[in-house]
């Protein structure tokens, strides 16, 4: 049965493979779709009774329905993965995935809040004195994320004896549960230690695992982040195409490129298992200079075709 070959595979990337809540998260999503999709499409109850063909018109089907390329890979790699395992557990004589090709990737650019447009949202801010913990929270989450290029599910999961204010430094438990540590300057140092003592007022202690709470201690989740972030890019005036943390992320790895910043020195600070992965953000920052360019070289444009 489906259910229960992708109970087993969860738990075995939950434990053996150690990796992430969110990461194993994903994947069940994916296989839960999948196992959906075969049982009203093909009447298959057991991943053994899947062809080849059957995972191409899956495919079909996903990018007929407008599915982003991007989504249909992450899909398939969930399936792939799926089925490689029950291969090694003896589970399955064949695999169906094996040769079937995914469908390319397309080369969309990460979106990023401009430069000016992210300074007067910080100066805002870190030029904040309120007195309201949900609001001077979700200032800070904000503030950190752009300062740090934490991912939501790290800013969720930050523990408070993670933030270090005598080394002005944070460590982070990252994909695949690996850690990095990540400096932050006054201005956030600053954020840190209102919210912190808003914090031990609310809740009459200093003492609480996770970082970034609620009123009532509880952690913080998605939604919380997201809204936040929302919020503020809204104030900034800026218009994006999205408006999520990841946006934020994009504009810390961007600005740091932009001001000199080196490749290899961001792919550590992003918790990038590859180069190639921090390389996008080196498109972003030719097509800034580019812009800037053509805006204030007199002769960038031709006259001619301007008449």
């Amino acid at each position: 049965m489906f259910t229960s070959a992708i109970q087993d595979y969860c738990e075995y990337l939950a434990h053996e493979r150690t990796y992430s809540m969110h990461t194993v998260v994903s994947y069940r999503f994916a296989l839960e779709s999948f196992a959906t999709y075969c049982r009203e499409t093909f009447c298959c109850e057991s991943p053994q009774g899947i062809t080849k063909q059957h995972i191409k018109l899956w495919l079909t089907d996903m990018s007929a329905s407008d599915m982003k390329p991007s989504s249909v890979r992450q899909r398939l790699s969930a399936v792939r993965s799926f089925y490689k395992y029950l291969r090694r557990t003896a589970a399955m004589d064949t695999d169906p995935v094996a040769t079937v090709k995914a469908p390319k990737a397309g080369k969309s650019l990460p979106v990023f809040v401009p430069a000016e447009n992210t300074e007067e949202m910080l100066d805002y801010l870190v030029n904040d004195d309120s007195d309201n913990f949900e609001i001077v929270r979700d200032e800070l989450i904000v503030a950190m994320i752009y300062n740090t290029g934490l991912r939501a599910g790290e800013i969720i999961g930050l523990r408070d004896s993670a933030v270090s204010m005598s080394r002005s430094e944070l460590k982070v438990l990252g994909k695949r549960n690996k850690e990095r540590v990540i400096p932050f300057g006054d201005e956030l140092k600053a954020m840190i230690e209102h919210y912190r003592n808003l914090r031990s007022r609310l809740l009459g202690t200093d003492s609480v695992p996770m970082f970034f709470v609620r009123p009532d201690g509880r952690p913080v989740y998605y939604r919380i982040v997201y809204l936040a972030v929302r919020r503020w890019l809204d104030l900034s005036g800026v218009q994006l195409s999205r408006k999520s943390p990841h946006v934020l992320r994009h504009s810390f790895a961007t600005d740091m490129l932009n001001n000199g910043a080196d490749l290899a020195v961001l792919q550590q600070l992003l918790g990038h298992a590859s180069l190639q992965t921090t390389q996008k953000y080196t498109h972003l920052s030719y097509r800034e200079l580019q812009q800037n360019y053509k805006q204030a070289h007199p002769r960038a444009i031709n006259p001619k075709k301007e008449e």
